[in-house]
């Protein structure tokens, strides 16, 4: 683990400073890699929201001199989609958001942004495997309709009812009968949720073939990023042009008034994150509402209540 530096000075009556101890690993573990890689960003992108969100609550102008535009924006952005949540919740809204694009296009990033603020009882993700064979013998849209918003719910579906349009079609995972019935009953489907109060968002994210190229090849040589390449993913380089063509059938079809698509340009994934989040901030008209006043009770008095020895316990042993 990279030590922190420590450092050395006077203050204003020339005392010298307690140097700071490094944070060291009391039983390091073998063969962990020496940086985190995504793993660190994600952390140090986690730990300037937290701070920045101090300065959102009191009111106060980012300070001077930051350069984390991306982090202030990112910020604010999740401060909303707090408010956001809490009028879903009160009003008992239902609302349901699709994520679908290319592999490495950057959904789930945008995923994780939007959730990991939010309470996950009201704001859930769903991502559904393979389907068994009991649900092969199912209506196609049953099992994701079993996962849609009640009331005060929003649901993000990471990959939706849209791979019976994309990878079943490509790669053979369906027939002809059932592609076709598909694209005819979808925007049936769509307009039944949307009539039944359902708020139905539906976005695209579109990456160029270099750039997918380039998350790929990343995606081969991290060890923390592995696993999100699968060896579909891998198959589906092999079919580009079919995937396009796909898509652009797809649109087609159920690109419609009453439930459209919104195509997010995911070749800058920051730039990605906050367009989108920005959008769906926008397609749900909210308000603030403010949160109840609480006031922090006295603690109860312990009557003599004893702890137990630690010596009688499993304490977790302080690596750190």
């Amino acid at each position: 683990m990279d030590e922190v530096k420590t450092v050395t000075g006077t203050d204003t009556n020339d005392k010298p400073k307690k140097k700071k101890k490094a944070l060291k690993l009391k039983n390091p573990v073998a063969g962990a890699p020496a940086t985190g890689g995504e793993v660190l960003r994600d952390a140090k992108e986690a730990a300037a929201i937290e701070d920045h969100w101090r300065d959102l609550v009191s009111g106060k102008p980012p300070k001077k001199g930051r350069k984390v535009k991306y982090i202030d924006e990112l910020a604010r952005l999740q401060f909303e989609l707090i408010k956001l949540q809490e009028w879903v919740r009160v009003n008992g809204l239902k609302v349901c958001v699709l994520f679908e694009g290319r592999d490495a296009a950057g959904k789930g990033g945008v995923i994780k942004r939007i959730t990991e603020s939010l309470n996950p009882r009201v704001c859930r993700i769903v991502a559904l495997g393979t389907p068994t064979e009991k649900e092969r013998g199912q209506w196609y849209f049953q099992r994701y309709a079993a996962q849609l918003p009640a009331k005060g719910e929003i649901v993000l579906f990471d990959r939706s009812w849209y791979n019976r349009s994309g990878v079943e079609r490509v790669m053979g995972f369906c027939t002809d009968e059932e592609y076709q019935e598909f694209l005819r009953s979808c925007p049936l489907f769509e307009e039944m949720l949307v009539r039944s109060g359902i708020i139905l968002v539906k976005y695209w994210f579109s990456v160029s073939d270099e750039e997918q190229e380039k998350r790929f090849t990343e995606r081969m040589r991290n060890p923390i990023k592995r696993w999100k390449l699968s060896p579909m993913d891998l198959e589906s380089r092999k079919h580009w042009v079919e995937y396009s063509k796909a898509k652009d059938v797809m649109l087609e079809h159920t690109d419609k008034k009453l439930t459209p698509w919104y195509i997010v340009d995911a070749d800058n994934k920051k730039k990605a994150r906050l367009n989108c989040i920005h959008h769906l901030l926008q397609q749900i008209p909210y308000q603030d509402i403010a949160p109840v006043e609480l006031e922090l009770p006295p603690r109860q008095s312990d009557d003599g209540y004893t702890r137990p020895k630690k010596s009688k316990q499993n304490w977790v042993p302080e690596t750190y």
